[in-house]
């Protein structure tokens, strides 16, 4: 596939509604994530809110998690009515995943990794991509046997997240794992991690060698970020961001597609993280039961 910038929206929980992701598209992200959704649950009801995608959005990667075969290829054949790219997790860190056997803990079990590309890839014409980190723990970093098993079996893409799940969000991701993994594959690899601000994503790409960098934390606070990023690695320099600008863009998205309250009231929070008297406004979001008092608070804020 062809993407129209080399710099990618991730998968974030609680964050990526499509107005989000629309906003950042806007904004010069090449590609963006849907939240991860649950195969299973999503094979139980093909109505999961989580799979809200737009029309507009092109292109969408949608991101799956799981670990029973058979859900995983129904909800494969249903989101690839909407997907441009079936992508699928096998990096969360979050206890109640990894406790389920799905996310990060795939990486513990190498055959079941292959099974379960082997099912994605059989069950839809639409390009796959996984994402990964480096492993379980210092103890055992096998980031390139897994990313190796997952081109074997016919994915198109991987993301490559270079820390362990026992590191959380602690300590600093090893980009020299994402440079092995791009010397050893032949498919696109996505670097992950570490990218803060436009220097960042420069900065891996020489170091690294990676097709795309993925931006995670960042773009939740600042999607203005992928102009920067753009404009920066074209030019050298890059403007700053905007946060009333970016909310107002936002908010008309969200109006538009529908964004839940609490989408609504995180994003304010996010854009004006850092702001004098932010922690004030942050406090009297958590009270708003509306649209209408959000819009006040940021109007008041603004002023």
């Amino acid at each position: 596939m062809r993407f129209k910038s080399k710099v990618f929206l991730a998968p974030m929980a609680e964050v990526n509604d499509p107005a989000f992701r629309i906003l950042c598209r806007k904004y010069g992200a090449g590609l963006t994530w849907t939240e991860m959704i649950s195969s299973s649950a999503l094979a139980r009801n093909d109505k999961n809110k989580l799979f809200n995608v737009q029309t507009i959005e092109k292109p969408i990667a949608v991101q799956l998690m799981g670990h029973n075969l058979e859900d995983i290829s129904k909800a494969v054949k249903i989101i690839s009515k909407k997907a441009d790219i079936v992508d699928f997790n096998m990096g969360c860190p979050m206890n109640k995943i990894v406790n389920a056997g799905c996310g990060a803990a795939l990486l513990k079990d190498p055959e079941k990794v292959k099974q379960i590309v082997e099912t994605l890839v059989s069950s839809t014409n639409k390009p796959v991509s996984v994402k990964i980190r480096s492993g379980w723990d210092n103890r055992s970093i096998n980031v390139l046997q897994i990313a190796k098993i997952i081109e074997d079996n016919g994915a198109s893409m991987i993301t490559v997240h270079p820390k362990t799940r026992v590191q959380l969000k602690s300590g600093e991701p090893d980009w020299s794992l994402i440079k092995k993994v791009k010397q050893k594959l032949s498919i696109p690899v996505i670097g992950n991690g570490g990218i803060n601000k436009p220097e960042d994503a420069e900065k891996m790409f020489k170091e690294t060698g990676c097709d795309y960098v993925m931006i995670a934390r960042a773009a939740s606070k600042n999607p203005y970020i992928f102009t920067q990023v753009n404009e920066y690695l074209k030019n050298g320099n890059y403007k700053k961001e905007d946060a009333e600008k970016m909310f107002l863009d936002y908010l008309k998205l969200a109006k538009k597609y529908k964004s839940n309250l609490n989408y609504i009231k995180l994003h304010a929070i996010y854009f004006t993280r850092g702001l004098k008297n932010s922690n004030t406004l942050r406090t009297e979001l958590s009270r708003v039961k509306s649209l209408e008092e959000i819009e006040n608070k940021l109007s008041g804020f603004f002023k």
